[in-house]
């Protein structure tokens, strides 16, 4: 494995941000440089063939948000460079792994490692089970450090079923779905103005530029939101919801975690 590593995360609640932390700290007790780069942030990536790119990134809808798949179909030809990629889910995906694979190579990305990495949900979890959810993280950066040093060591594998995984992603990403992803839940998110604080934090975080605020008013949400559910779980007053549905507010970071 190469020296350099340019890692390219996103992470809605926290879990993603974790195991990349867990995978930075393997890479670099190898005297491997890690440099972070935040996926909503980015506006162009640049690849050598002497650096590895990472990808890392939350399990969403089967696949991942809209807005990392056109990340990914950003990316310039990749001639030779390896690149992995990990990401952190609930209990399954089918539309991720192997159609993400099938992009890469075909843009001339070399293939060198992918993982997936169970960890405590955040899609409107009834309850907030603590010891269970320390367990699975636990859990879940053992998984990270093991993945790391497989990379390391090119023990690591990227595997493709074909078919299977492509019909999921036809199913999953298809234009309709990735249209309609911010009703997909059933209703449109909403701001309790009267609980409102206007601290702005859900203005910062929203990785998509969906929310807008005016000096003397509260949030508005726009039409291009993909529900990662950053603004709901971050809200330090709770303002934010989905009507009818009620849930506990899991995160797994700090919210300035998710913009330093």
């Amino acid at each position: 494995m190469e020296k350099k590593i340019q890692f390219y995360y996103y992470s809605g609640t926290g879990n993603t941000l974790l195991a990349v932390r867990e995978m930075v700290t393997v890479f670099q007790e190898h005297d491997i440089d890690v440099t972070l780069h935040r996926m909503e942030d980015v506006h162009e990536v640049t690849v050598t063939e002497d650096t590895v790119l990472g990808l890392a990134f939350p399990v969403a809808f089967q696949s991942t948000f809209p807005f990392i798949w056109k990340f990914f179909h950003s990316l310039p030809e990749g001639r030779g460079t390896q690149v992995f990629m990990v990401d952190t889910l609930m209990s399954f995906s089918g539309a991720i792994v192997g159609p993400l694979k099938k992009l890469l190579m075909s843009k001339g990305y070399r293939c060198i490692g992918a993982k997936e990495i169970m960890m405590p949900t955040n899609y409107f979890p009834k309850t907030i089970d603590d010891d269970t959810n320390e367990e699975k993280v636990t859990e879940g950066l053992k998984s990270a450090r093991k993945f790391a040093e497989q990379l390391i060591h090119g023990d690591s594998s990227w595997g493709r079923v074909p078919i299977l995984p492509d019909l999921f992603y036809l199913l999953c990403c298809n234009d309709f779905l990735m249209k309609n992803v911010n009703t997909a839940v059933g209703k449109k998110i909403e701001v309790d103005t009267g609980t409102c604080t206007q601290c702005g934090t859900c203005v910062k975080l929203c990785p998509t530029r969906n929310i807008s605020m005016d000096e003397d008013g509260p949030p508005r949400f726009g039409e291009t939101c993909e529900v990662c559910m950053r603004c709901l779980c971050f809200c330090p007053v709770e303002a934010i919801s989905i009507p009818g549905k009620s849930f506990a507010r899991y995160r797994a970071v700090k919210a300035r975690d998710l913009l330093s």
